[in-house]
């Protein structure tokens, strides 16, 4: 990987390796995960892989469009409301925000060692041939053509292509989203893990010892980075509520 992997006690910790390894003109992305173990694959791959796409979305499109404020306006949007509700889809989501990551890697599975990932998104894309014309530039969903070979029709349309993963951004039109200052890869049909391709000059992790991980969610509560703050919804708001009454 581009860099060795480090362990973190603390905030100050992290902040520090981030700074020192900040010496990149592109963004870095980043992915918190409670469980280090865990590999960079979606959750699609561990139910059916991408055979179980399309019954996938038929079955969710059947029951959701009542319940939704507004209906989905292309096949885009679909797949991003269903990962906004946990569905399995090809996307995984990253955040912009280091303490974003670092706050799902700290917050749960409280006896497993967590891990957040950093990504270099226009690395993985120049993996993937996707190359725009401004060398910063990262491609929207639905607004770059390339992509459009990702989509579900498309994949169900054939079934020999097998590109790599793509890095891409999307409107943040929840409030979740804009809070977690969300972004996005896909895979193709191969669900390929985006921690085992190319030479791994594109990604490095840090990992959160299970011993630090209350120390650590408790600091970041004093920056305000919160279940409240992240997931700015009344369920949990209610939950937050709660918690502050012990």
């Amino acid at each position: 990987m581009r860099y060795p992997d480090q362990r973190i006690k603390s905030v100050a910790d992290f902040l520090r390796i981030l700074k020192l390894r900040r010496n990149t003109r592109q963004p870095v992305w980043y992915r918190g995960q409670e469980k280090s173990r865990w590999d960079l694959s979606p959750t699609i791959s561990r139910c059916g892989g991408i055979t179980a796409e399309a019954p996938l979305i038929t079955r969710f499109k059947q029951n959701a469009l009542s319940l939704l404020p507004e209906r989905p306006s292309n096949e885009w949007e679909w797949l991003f409301v269903m990962r906004h509700y946990g569905v399995p889809t090809r996307l995984m989501d990253w955040t912009e925000n280091p303490l974003v990551a670092l706050y799902f890697a700290a917050s749960q599975a409280p006896k497993s060692e967590g891990v957040v990932w950093n990504l270099l998104p226009i690395d993985l894309n120049k993996l993937a041939n996707i190359a725009p014309q401004h060398p910063s530039e990262i491609p929207g969903f639905g607004d770059y053509p390339i992509l459009d070979n990702y989509l579900p029709s498309r994949l169900a349309s054939e079934s020999t292509s097998n590109l790599l993963p793509a890095a891409a951004i999307a409107p943040r039109n929840t409030r979740r989203m804009q809070a977690q200052q969300g972004v996005f890869t896909i895979t193709h049909r191969g669900q390929t893990d985006i921690g085992k391709i190319g030479n791994l000059d594109h990604i490095w992790k840090i990992l959160i010892p299970a011993s630090s991980k209350q120390r650590i969610v408790s600091e970041l509560n004093a920056f305000n980075v919160n279940r409240l703050s992240l997931f700015p919804e009344l369920d949990h708001v209610a939950a937050y509520a709660r918690e502050a009454l012990g």
